[in-house]
């Protein structure tokens, strides 16, 4: 059980988690934090907001409730939000869900509460709460909403959504789960299989959190709860609402960053179940120690810390503290605040020291049966009289140390330790198993993870320490630290890595034609002296050459690529895997690795079985060569470079340069005039080439707040709307049969629409002029048909064609029907 926590703006306590289990250095709180953090040691409520995805949670309620009342605050998410668009990069899927989830954290640090999760998987937008439900589970989903609930023990639950259509079919789930698990939380009839060191949990009231802007500008909120979220906050020089756009900004992928908010902010709030309060949130609730008989000497304590809090020197507060951590511990074991005002208690303590413990290894990571050095820090930077007991590295037994921390001088100790011959490789805990279905799958021995951002860190070192006689534990997690000649000083998470991966560039390899491919393989090395050899594994009828390559990697962090030469069968039609096998040190392994960088979130790795799959493609081409003009988190162009088109991508100082008429055609990637609005200013030169008889085809653009869309490129009027077909097996009826679009260079059918992943497309057409052909006929089920997802118009000599169909899913996830429709589109 770790015993410490992290402060953020707010003095956040997120009991569990450490923003160095993170990859992020251990932030010394300031003294207003410290005081705002003794204050909160008074405070004995929680609220737990429950919403569908990141971000869904309303920064400015969280940063009030955490910062402003002090509360012990909490945001469930049902999903990591692995199925949105990425406006950073090309991630998508379990990759784009790791980032967001890394949002998710670095947001709870500024606005000071925590981050829940369920195993539900985020499958991309939905139109009912019955499909929802039907593709996570509702049962499996609802246990985990209920297991959240156990363990936080919210006095209060907070809905984002309603159970009432028409909205996302995720954020009326979360709305209807969060119903159900208000009463089921407190029945030991459900889910008992979570009962022993859990208890039932009745929460007392459940609200939902109004949202205004479903509601006309002249609606009457009289009949509602409201609360003032806008405070100011001396302590930090920072209103709430300022807080609160620094965390929403951190949303980063999705683009989502606002500017701050001072002065007086009203949220709104429907009672649903439990006490139903008339004018205040809390109102009936004791949110204090006096909730509890037997207190009192807590109270005094904390009120006496408080009251004798000398911001100029937080040290003299160290022995006010001990009282209070001595009332706190003579409080019954069954008081559920006990264990996590202790913590915060302890927490303090460190703070007003200024005591800093920390432990880098000398390696960024370690492989399994190796060694590594630890570098150990204690300093402690108060004039008060410290005393560091022990230490415990990893898998030893604790080394006595009894050595004194005074006078800013710092105590360090540098150990190699031994990395256990079967420690687990460090990966994602949800991402350890295949993706697949509408549940993450979560490994039995790290089941009691559920529901946790993250998993546990590779390596702890444990420090004890005394002051004022007692003796006081803390857990530090192993980090990695370099310093980066721009952004100064970086953290990273220590980790166990394989002696060797074997990283394939692509994870669906596609083969037109029968042709073989090429198929490199990037060999990294985890340790020293790596040799042996890597081969492909290839289903029966498949041929890779050579059958296996011999390598030497002399040093850590050494690379090389090997490559083999696949051929399909004759005749291949069905998809198939391939596994890559490394044979090193006596031992037959399958790991790639695949890393996520972005300055705003430390480096994430997710280390998996090397495997991709084959996928053969009768596919015709007329014409090769293409340009591609970029979109945010769009892969169409090295998708379609892989199947043997001849892609220059144009960026915008290109574009203005570039030949145009060498292209067979232009392809715009998705977003990219939301992205780039100086795209626009290049409109006339496109269209010249489309009179000349260039082909153009532009991908889904939206119209919305985050992305407006300022000027279009084509050449006569097209309104672009927010309608989509989400169900990935609807219907795609031809509007006429018989268009050349349809049927050459390759004659669509049935087949080619069928193995589609997550939807058709998105943001179709709404209106359009009548020189614009649709080519398409698609609807959800229960719905219209839309006709906006594929128009085609000739202009001059060549032709343009606008289309929301979602081939920057489609095309990485190796759709062959897909690549066949996009030849099509772009055959000159």
């Amino acid at each position: 059980m770790r015993t410490w926590v992290i402060f953020g703006v707010a003095l956040a306590m997120s009991l569990g988690i450490s923003s160095e289990a993170l990859g992020q250095p251990s932030r010394q709180p300031h003294a207003g934090e410290i005081a705002l953090g003794i204050r909160r040691l008074g405070v004995t409520g929680s609220v737990l907001y429950v919403a569908a995805h990141p971000d869904d949670e309303n920064t400015r309620l969280l940063a009030w409730l955490a910062g402003g009342r002090g509360l012990r605050a909490g945001y469930l998410s049902m999903t990591r939000g692995d199925g949105g668009q990425n406006l950073i990069g090309t991630e998508q899927d379990e990759l784009l869900g790791l980032i967001r989830t890394n949002e998710l954290l670095a947001a709870r640090r500024v606005d000071g509460a925590e981050q829940l999760f369920t195993r539900a998987r985020d499958f991309g937008y939905s139109k009912s709460v019955e499909e929802t439900l039907r593709i996570w589970g509702h049962d499996a989903v609802l246990a985990d909403v209920v297991l959240a609930i156990r363990r936080f023990q919210p006095d209060v639950i907070v809905t984002r959504f309603t159970t009432k259509p028409p909205n996302h079919g995720h954020h009326t789930a979360s709305a209807l789960l969060a119903e159900e698990a208000f009463a089921a939380a407190a029945d030991p009839a459900r889910f008992p299989e979570q009962l022993g060191a859990l208890k039932p949990w009745k929460a007392d009231r459940l609200l939902n959190n109004v949202s205004t802007w479903n509601l006309k500008p002249d609606a009457d909120m009289s009949a509602y709860l409201k609360a003032d979220v806008g405070g100011y906050e001396p302590l930090l020089g920072r209103s709430w609402g300022e807080v609160a756009a620094e965390s929403r900004s951190q949303h980063k992928s999705q683009g989502f960053g606002v500017a701050a908010e001072r002065g007086s902010l009203l949220e709104y709030f429907a009672p649903l179940a439990g006490t139903r309060p008339k004018s205040d949130l809390f109102e009936g609730l004791e949110l204090t120690w006096r909730r509890w008989g037997g207190t009192e000497k807590v109270i005094q304590a904390v009120n006496a810390a408080s009251s004798g809090f000398d911001p100029r020197a937080p040290h003299l507060s160290l022995p006010a503290l001990q009282r209070v951590h001595e009332a706190i511990s003579a409080l019954p074991e069954d008081n559920p605040w006990k264990a996590p005002k202790l913590r915060e208690t302890e927490a303090l303590m460190t703070a007003c020291a200024g005591l800093f413990l920390e432990v880098r290894a000398a390696e960024a990571s370690a492989v399994p049966g190796s060694q590594v050095t630890l570098n150990l820090m204690a300093l402690n930077r108060s004039p008060s009289a410290l005393r560091l007991v022990s230490v415990t590295l990893p898998g030893g037994e604790p080394v006595a140390v009894e050595a004194a921390l005074l006078g800013d001088k710092p105590f360090t100790l540098s150990s190699p330790v031994e990395i256990p011959a079967d420690a687990r490789i460090s990966t994602p805990y949800w991402l350890r198993k295949p993706v697949e279905g509408g549940l993450y799958t979560v490994e039995a021995q790290d089941r009691a993870l559920i529901g946790r951002p993250e998993g546990e860190p590779a390596l702890t070192v444990t420090f004890v320490y005394e002051a004022g006689g007692k003796r006081f534990t803390v857990v530090r997690p192993v980090v990695f630290v370099w310093t980066d000649p721009v952004r100064g000083e970086l953290y990273r998470a220590f980790e166990i890595a394989p002696a060797v991966t074997a990283t394939l560039d692509r994870e669906v390899l596609m083969f037109p034609n029968g042709m073989s491919q090429t198929v490199p393989v990037v060999l990294a090395a985890g340790r020293a002296d790596a040799a042996g050899t890597v081969r492909l594994e290839v289903p029966g009828g498949w041929r890779a050459e050579p059958a296996e390559v011999p390598f030497q990697l002399a040093a850590r962090g050494d690379e090389r690529t090997v490559r083999f030469q696949l051929t399909p069968p004759k005749g291949a039609s069905e998809r198939a895997r391939l596994r890559v096998v490394v044979e090193s040190g006596g031992r037959a392994e399958s790991w790639r690795v695949r890393t996520v960088t972005h300055e705003h979130i430390p480096p994430q790795s997710v280390r998996q079985p090397s495997e991709a799959a084959l996928v053969p493609v009768a596919l015709a081409m007329k014409g090769r060569r293409i340009g591609y003009v970029p979109g945010p988190g769009d892969r169409v162009a090295e998708s379609l470079a892989a199947v043997g088109y001849e892609v220059t991508v144009l960026p915008e100082e290109p574009l203005a340069s570039e030949k145009l008429e060498r292209f067979d055609a232009i392809l715009i990637g998705v977003r990219a005039f939301n992205a780039n609005p100086r795209l626009s200013l290049h409109r006339e030169r496109l269209l010249r080439y489309v009179e000349g008889g260039g082909r153009l085809v532009v991908q889904y653009n939206t119209n919305s707040r985050v992305g407006p869309l300022t000027a279009f490129v084509g050449p006569y009027p097209l309104e672009i709307g927010r309608e989509r077909v989400t169900d990935e097996t609807a219907a795609m009826t031809p509007v006429d049969p018989k268009v050349p679009l349809l049927n050459a260079p390759n004659r669509l059918g049935p087949a080619d629409f069928e193995g589609w992943v997550q939807e058709r497309g998105l943001y179709f057409a709404s209106k359009w002029d009548e020189h614009y052909q649709p080519i398409f006929s698609m609807q959800d089920p229960g719905e219209e048909p839309l006709q906006g997802g594929l128009l085609v118009a000739r202009h001059g000599k060549g032709t343009f064609i606008y289309t929301g169909i979602a081939f920057f899913r489609q095309l990485p996830a190796g759709v062959p029907g897909a690549y066949r429709l996009l030849a099509n589109l772009l055959a000159r």
